[in-house]
């Protein structure tokens, strides 16, 4: 028995020394990390539901998350990042809304050890860029809009495009749209322009367009917030009709919801996946981020095409 105590005892005394090394060594354990997230706009439904889905994903593991929202103010985000980099996060995920603006500060939270995630743009100052072709994306959304017109319409019809030029991606998002139609439906007049960004921007530019175009038929949106007021605004003035169509990109739960209700709503592209895919994604590299490992420096997202024909595949309608 008493070789069997000390045996123990001995057994103790390892732990805890390895312990303290471990504790020392600056690794981050499964309860001692902390990521913080900025975005443009939790108004916008696809950042705030993956925001949500990474929360639950870090707090399962026993971290905290904190997720802002910048208003697409470059200024206000810079402060944000200022102040994760003071809390000492371990991870920061940022959206930039100007991307020149978020270097210096990401630069700095490198320096400092802080793991860096950049959704959307490529930065320098980052350990790894999810990124989307939107040029590409663009033309992707606006080549469904050119179908639509081609067979609704016979070619011609009234475009509005509500795009987002505040902000270097959605702005080639935005030529790749218009590029995308006029070439394949070139007697289309693209008539109005305006930008939006979540469904309250998107039901008042609509609602302009209509007013200005009463037979506008088609709107083009850089994204599914706008799209989303869009939808609501050719309802509610009475102009939905089989051949109005609008099409953007996100494949939001709210776009879906009208598509499957055949309203104005006809094609989404659904990047990478829902909120659940993306936050797997997201945290999945934080956690390689974090542990060290490496992880390439570009991620391109896929790019999938939501319309009514493959609309089960991706939307659950019996559940909503």
């Amino acid at each position: 028995m008493k070789k069997l105590s000390h045996l123990l005892k001995s057994a103790v005394v390892v732990l805890v020394a390895l312990l303290i090394m471990v504790s020392g060594s600056g690794m981050v354990s499964a309860e001692e990390f902390t990521v913080g997230m900025t975005v443009q706009d939790l108004s916008n439904q696809i950042w705030a539901d993956a925001a949500s889905e990474i929360e639950k994903l870090v707090e399962a593991d026993g971290g905290e998350f904190t997720a802002v929202d910048c208003s697409s103010n470059a200024a206000k985000q810079v402060t944000q990042i200022e102040n994760f980099i003071a809390s000492d996060v371990d991870a920061l995920i940022v959206h930039p809304a100007e991307k020149n603006s978020v270097e210096a500060p990401l630069k700095r939270a490198m320096d400092k050890g802080i793991k860096v995630f950049s959704w959307d743009e490529k930065l320098e100052n980052s350990h790894l860029n999810w990124v989307i072709d939107n040029y590409e994306l663009g033309k992707v959304i606006g080549k469904h809009a050119a179908k639509w017109i081609n067979e609704k319409h016979d070619g011609e019809a009234k475009v509005g495009v509500l795009n987002y030029p505040q902000i270097e991606i959605l702005l080639q998002r935005g030529k790749g749209i218009a590029d995308a139609i006029n070439e394949h439906a070139p007697d289309a007049k693209i008539v109005a322009k305006s930008s939006a960004i979540n469904p309250v921007e998107g039901v008042a530019k609509t609602e302009t367009f209509l007013q200005a175009h009463p037979d506008m038929k088609v709107i083009a949106a850089i994204g599914g917030g706008g799209a989303i007021g869009a939808n609501e605004a050719v309802k509610a003035s009475g102009k939905l009709t089989e051949d109005f169509g609008i099409f953007a990109a996100d494949a939001t739960d709210q776009e879906l919801e009208a598509m499957a209700n055949n309203e104005a709503n006809r094609m989404s592209v659904l990047i990478t996946g829902d909120a659940e895919k993306m936050a797997e994604i997201i945290y999945g590299y934080l956690q390689k981020m974090m542990a060290g490992e490496e992880v390439p420096k570009v991620v391109y997202r896929e790019l999938i095409p939501v319309t009514r024909d493959n609309l089960d595949e991706h939307y659950n309608t019996g559940s909503k």
